[in-house]
């Protein structure tokens, strides 16, 4: 290995429309990055098929034949085991026994919340892992966690989410102080289930409470008025779920506005740079990648349905991680409060 090399263990076998949706979002993100190895975990077969007949153009990369596959319907002790030479399983454990390293997949959210965990550990002081990523806003962007990793979650868990949330932000905005909240269906102290008032305690009575600004109900989470957004994996998977639909929703209608005439396909030459613009902020394909925070170790989860562009995403995303040695950062920031 290449001294300060980056490897990206990738599941090349996880999710919709793969491994050819895999192979294609590494040959975009390989383009634009150097000293970058990837190491794909798979059915070595298909993938130098899909390589040969697409005619991608990967280089600096290892297949590593991996014959068992996980499937959503596989439980925990299947995935444990009987399915240790799974690309998610074997991908995990390369990530975990290498420096520099980072791990990426589409697959099974349970199967790579479970061998991370499993592979990877957890950060001391810390539970549970949280589904981790970035949300447009009308300023620039907010930090939301959890997106899907824990259904069921106690306050204490939230407070956990809220101060590595806090110790992400401050690491990627270094001169904001960053305002915390958690998404509540009111602002109303009283609203809301009892273990999201639980967990509004634990921030005010710590050293949090100075950047708390309390509950936000979801219209407001592309104000830009909350920095770092609190919440239940089963309640943020939904929000985020049905904030890309939405967009999907507008940006098609628009398309098949501006194509209905003429007047309208000159409307949209005069705008085209301002819709443009539009279409980058609110495109969710280049918020894909969320990070498992609270892991001895990096892991990012890329929707299942990500096209190739979104699952270059993911592997900046990744790349990012290592290459700024961020989680060593915030294992270090939890660690000093």
């Amino acid at each position: 290995m290449a001294e300060g090399q980056v490897l990206i263990a990738i599941d090349a076998m996880g999710g919709e429309n793969s491994p050819f949706k895999v192979l294609k979002g590494a040959e975009i993100f390989i383009k634009k990055v150097k000293n970058t190895k990837i190491i794909f975990f798979g059915d070595e077969k298909i993938i130098y098929e899909s390589i040969k007949k697409n005619n991608l153009n990967i280089y600096d990369f290892e297949v590593v034949n991996t014959p068992d596959t996980i499937s959503d319907e596989d439980n925990v002790n299947t995935i444990l085991r009987a399915k240790k030479n799974s690309s998610i399983f074997k991908g995990l454990e390369f990530a975990k026994n290498n420096v520099n390293s980072g791990f990426v997949s589409s697959g099974s959210t349970a199967a790579i919340m479970v061998l991370s965990r499993l592979h990877m550990g957890m950060i001391e002081g810390i539970d549970r892992p949280a589904i981790c990523s970035l949300v447009p806003n009308k300023k620039n962007y907010s930090l939301m966690l959890d997106l899907g990793a824990n259904v069921i979650v106690s306050g204490a868990n939230l407070f956990q989410f809220a101060l590595m949330g806090f110790c992400y932000y401050s690491l990627i905005n270094k001169n904001t102080k960053p305002r915390i909240g958690i998404l509540n269906i009111g602002t109303e102290y009283n609203k809301g289930l009892e273990f999201l008032q639980d967990a509004a305690d634990l921030i005010l009575s710590s050293f949090l409470k100075e950047y708390f600004i309390g509950f936000i109900e979801p219209n407001k989470i592309t104000s830009g008025d909350c920095d770092i957004i609190i919440s239940d994996g089963y309640t943020g998977n939904i929000m985020l779920k049905s904030a890309e639909g939405i967009s999907n929703f507008i940006t098609s209608n628009l398309r098949d506005i501006f194509n209905k005439s003429l007047i309208n396909k000159i409307s949209y030459k005069l705008i085209e740079r301002d819709l443009k613009k539009l279409k980058d902020q609110v495109n969710p394909d280049i918020y894909n990648g969320a990070t498992l925070i609270g892991l001895n170790g990096i892991s990012v989860k890329s929707h299942g349905n990500a096209n190739p562009i979104a699952f270059s995403y993911a592997l900046k995303q990744c790349h990012n991680f290592i290459s700024n040695d961020l989680n060593k950062q915030i294992i270090k920031s939890i660690k000093n409060i």
